[in-house]
Order: C-alpha cells, then structure tokens, then sequence
C-alpha cells in the first residue's frame, strides 16, 4: 500500500467522519480520533459495497459512505453515553 493511498483514506475519513457527525442530532461523547476512525470504517465499508454492487456514481458511494459512517457515530456514541 502507497502511502499516497493512506494519506487519501485518511483524507477522506477526515470529511466523511465531520459529515457523519453533522448529520446526528445529539451530542456525541467522542472525539476527533474516533470521528476520523468511524469516518474511515465507514469510507471503506461503503467503498466495498459501491465496488460490489457494481455502481459507477461517486456520489451514490459517498452518500453510501456517508449513512454508514452516521449510523456509526450513532452507535458508538450511545455506547459512550451509557459508559459515563
């Protein structure tokens, strides 16, 4: 793996993880790093699930990226909230 290739996964987890984050409505007990974690996870499962499914749109993947990544920041944010 290219270092090129980290540097946009990470990229892309950064803008993918901040949209996620927009798009819950609540107030998520996690920080930056675990943002850009849940952004990156959930770049690459919808990345793998646009390749599979055969779609050639960018923007139906990256909408796909990003419902991933919010129903993970969801989660992992009630499992913090229960945690405290």
């Amino acid at each position: 793996m290219e270092i090129d290739s980290l540097l946009s996964g990470l990229g892309a987890g950064i803008v993918i993880g901040l949209i996620a984050r927009i798009l819950v409505p609540s107030m998520q007990p996690i920080g930056c790093l675990m943002t850009i974690l849940i952004g990156v996870v959930g770049g690459a499962a919808g990345g793998f699930i646009g390749q599979a499914a055969g779609w050639d749109n960018f923007w139906l993947t990256f909408a796909t990226q990003i419902v991933i990544a919010a129903i993970l920041v969801a989660i992992v944010a009630a499992l913090f909230r229960k945690g405290t």
